[in-house]
């Protein structure tokens, strides 16, 4: 078991946080708003000032259900869409909404809408039976047939297909509501041919008919489609199925190749082209949450990797960068070919050129946090491949990394994390070199020592967690440095300066994972008998789990805390004589830091040392550098 892999792997999004884009007020949610009550309190009617004019509206009052009746019939020619009293009003000069809150050319909108044959649709939409359902796409495949007839026979006439266009731009809005029902509605759309037809439109001439098709496939292809509520086991398995047959169709009809050429037509400084960037994105977390092996065709197939790469650099945060930098972590996510690319086309580059943007300032809200941790995780997962290490040095994001972890600013803590990964491993022994010669140690055990940071305050990172990656890249340095280099006789006097205070720290440390372990053990023993009384057997599946529990719960920074120990107790006779003192305080001695240490031994992968048959001049293994420590602490 690779210990190093379980704990240095970033935490990543997942599709089950799937953002969500704000939504604009739409007819149904105006019909349920009530009616607010009339300045005038004398009953009848009220007068609202708009532009210097005075509209009449009527008071709300309380009547009978035929009264209703006669009132909406009244009503249905002089008052506003969805029965909203304020819907005329407009702002005031302070730009506060004394109304609904719509334009007047939204309003121009619901208006037209209102009056237009929208509700046949809804009527259509309201039993989503396999019927309505046929006729809904039959609807659409007219529409469609219909508006690429015209536009072939009058190519340079748009007069002539201009009225074909809206109805197939009100077809396509009309299919939004089989998501409700995926069991019944998605076989028929694979079934009758939809899905080849509904795909070809992404290449329409008309960019908002492309857009409508980008929004109708990312909510059918969300994993929250269906009803809401509690699901039995067999619907929940008949909903991925029908949702499973879906999502090949359409990779069937290569739509992440068009998905991605719609990405570069569209203009974000238009709202609805803005909307639609938004949800082709959308589109692609869902596809990836339905198979993540997917992410090496988006980056082999696609041109997606450098528009997301162009896209992290626009200087003006807004949703969509945050959600390119979610959808680029996920494509890195465990994926070497994805990694490699990415260093290809200069992305490490990229990154620490916008994490530059942090080293002086905070996010200046949490969108924008979310955003930098993201670019910060995706580095930290890129820099799992030795040939991603290589590109941080020669883009000098050591030095980036140390010149951040001396600003109090929220990236320090990132930046610590980014250091941590980049100097772990054999293949982390250049980063531990140029991180010394960069005067990181004096940010590291600050660090250590708690100095100089707002975590406290800010509560971006805990404690533990910065400890946790400090610790981990002190042993980087103790396992990568060569013994007889000056930059680990630097950091070798880091621990006896100050009359030890860093070797009083890490006792500290340890003796607090040390208590947190143990009420983990006392835990473990209680699951252990309730098993044996309940007959059943202890096998490895189960040994294994308790083993990953007790390092989540402080046998993980034991381990690397007498890592730590036992180097500098081996290389410096005075630290060695304060540690053996200030253990024999707490009754205990140099051979307890021996057993943590073979404990770490026993569960080191064998799978990742290297073969005996290679080169003699190679760093010695973990298992190697830990059985020389075992065995001078065992000799004292």
């Amino acid at each position: 078991m690779d210990i190093d892999k379980l704990f240095k792997v970033p935490k990543l999004p997942t599709g089950g946080n799937k953002r969500k884009m704000p939504q604009a007020p739409t007819p149904e949610m105006l019909k349920r708003m009530k009616l607010d009550d009339s300045p005038s309190s004398t009953g009848g009617q009220a007068s609202v000032p708009t532009n210097g004019d005075r509209v009449k509206v009527r008071k709300a009052t309380v009547r009978d259900e035929e009264d209703e009746e006669a009132m909406d019939e009244d009503e249905s020619e002089d008052f506003a869409p969805g029965g909203d009293a304020d819907y005329f009003v407009e702002e005031d000069e302070d730009g506060r909404f004394f109304g609904g809150g719509l334009t007047s050319e939204q309003k121009e909108i619901l208006n037209i809408f209102d009056k237009s044959g929208g509700e046949g649709v809804r009527e259509d939409v309201e039993e989503l039976s396999i019927t309505g359902i046929r006729r809904l796409i039959q609807r659409f495949e007219r529409a469609a047939d219909k508006n690429q007839d015209q536009r072939s026979k009058y190519p340079d006439d748009p007069t002539k297909f201009i009225d074909s266009e809206a109805d197939l731009d009100t077809s396509i809005k009309a299919l939004l509501p089989l998501a409700q029902v995926p069991v019944l509605a998605y076989p028929e759309l694979v079934r009758s041919g939809t899905v080849e037809k509904l795909v070809g439109l992404l290449s329409h001439e008309n960019a908002d008919i492309a857009l409508d098709i980008v929004e109708l496939v990312n909510e059918l292809t969300d994993e929250d489609v269906g009803d809401e509520g509690d699901e039995d086991e067999d619907a929940q398995q008949d909903k991925e199925a029908a949702l499973k047959s879906l999502i090949e169709a359409l990779l069937e009809q290569s739509i992440l190749e068009l998905l991605v050429d719609n990405l570069r037509r569209l203009k974000e400084d238009e709202e609805s082209d803005r909307q639609g960037v938004f949800h082709v994105l959308g589109v692609f977390e869902n596809v990836l949450g339905f198979n993540p092996q997917l992410s090496g065709l988006l980056i082999t197939k696609t041109k997606l990797l450098s528009w997301l790469l162009a896209r992290l650099q626009v200087k003006k945060h807004d949703e969509n960068r945050g959600y390119a930098a979610e959808i680029l972590s996920i494509l890195l996510q465990n994926n070497r070919p994805n990694r490699l690319e990415f260093g290809k086309q200069d992305g490490v580059e990229t990154l620490l050129t916008v994490l530059s943007q942090f080293r002086r300032r905070n996010p200046v809200d949490s969108d924008e946090a979310e955003f930098m941790e993201n670019i910060f995780d995706t580095l930290c997962s890129a820099l799992g491949e030795p040939e991603i290490k290589d590109l941080f040095l020669k883009s000098e994001g050591v030095d980036l990394m140390v010149l951040m972890m001396k600003e109090k600013m929220e990236s320090r803590s990132r930046a610590i994390k980014v250091l941590d990964h980049a100097m772990s491993g054999s293949a982390g022994t250049t980063a531990c070199e140029t991180f010394v010669e960069a005067l990181g140690l004096k940010s590291l055990f600050a660090a250590l020592m708690g100095k100089g940071s707002k975590k406290h305050k800010t509560g971006a990172t805990p404690a533990s967690e910065d400890t946790s990656h400090v610790l981990s890249i002190t042993s980087s340095l103790f396992s990568n440095l060569p013994s007889d280099g000056p930059a680990r006789v630097r950091v070798l006097a880091k621990f006896v300066e100050s009359n030890y205070e860093k070797v009083d720290k890490l006792l500290e440390i340890r003796e607090t994972a040390q208590v947190r372990l143990k009420a983990a053990e006392a835990n473990i023993e209680i699951e252990k008998r309730e098993l044996l009384d309940e007959g059943e057997e202890i096998g490895p599946e189960e040994e294994e789990a308790w083993y990953l529990q007790r390092l989540d719960e402080g046998l993980y920074t034991l381990q690397t805390v007498d890592y730590i120990l036992a180097w500098i107790v081996m290389e410096d006779d005075g630290i060695r004589s304060h540690v053996q003192q200030m253990l024999d305080r707490r009754s205990k001695s140099l051979k307890d830091i021996a057993k943590t240490l073979q404990i770490y031994y026993d569960n080191v992968d064998e799978a990742e040392q290297p073969a005996p048959e290679e080169d003699m001049a190679r760093a010695p293994s973990q298992k190697e550098i830990l059985t020389a420590l075992i065995g001078f602490l065992e000799g004292c």
